[in-house]
């Protein structure tokens, strides 16, 4: 009878925690868009944090977590993907390249949500962290804005061009999620390893 295979630690502490962290703010913020807003604010305050921390520990972090690790060009991404198409992708201990594509790819993204999020607050209500960068717009002009835009679209509270960006953002970050899931199930089926589970405990098979 074979015994279990020998596994190596990959994930540490702070990436794993940052990551599940990251999964249930996002899907706290995208859920309360609109309706509960002092939650959806707290949910991007927490998603905001995650960004800082992740670049920094993406420069001085542990060896699997830093961007040197995964950084790869748009070719050998291209190469990764035509090669797990035909089922003989190389198994990469830490991220492979089209998984390292994705990780600045969401880190962008998200970025750009917060940015947008925080904008718009400041903006609207003039709070939040860029309250003292964004101006406010007038009462008077956004009274003045709301009730034009409600004779247009028959009384519905029209969206401001900040909030449409947010939401473009939050939209193109919720894509690229999905792939991400269905990439990490089919590397998980191709490479016969729970790469779920690794993220949980952090460790992984230390060969093919």
């Amino acid at each position: 009878m074979e015994g279990r295979p020998e596994t190596v630690r990959v994930w540490d502490p702070l990436v794993r925690i940052g990551h599940w962290t990251l999964v249930a703010a996002f899907a706290t913020a995208y859920v309360t868009a609109g309706d509960a807003l002092e939650m959806h604010e707290w949910a991007g305050y927490v998603v905001a944090a995650y960004l800082i921390v992740r670049v920094i520990w993406g420069i001085v972090g542990a060896d699997h977590a830093r961007f040197t690790d995964f950084f790869y060009g748009p070719r050998q991404v291209i190469t990764y993907l035509s090669d797990m198409i035909r089922h003989r992708a190389r198994r990469y201990l830490g991220h492979s390249p089209a998984g390292g594509a994705m990780v600045f790819a969401l880190l962008i993204m998200l970025a750009g949500t917060t940015v947008t999020g925080m904008a718009e607050l400041a903006s609207s209500y003039g709070e939040g962290p860029l309250s003292g960068l964004v101006q406010q717009r007038s009462e008077h002009l956004q009274a003045q804005a709301s009730s034009d835009a409600a004779e247009q679209t028959g009384g519905e509270e029209p969206e401001s061009a900040l909030q449409e960006l947010h939401e473009l953002f939050a939209n193109v970050t919720l894509v690229l999620i999905l792939f991400h899931v269905a990439g990490v199930v089919v590397a998980s089926i191709l490479h016969r390893e729970n790469l779920v589970l690794g993220m949980v405990t952090g460790r992984k098979a230390s060969h093919d």
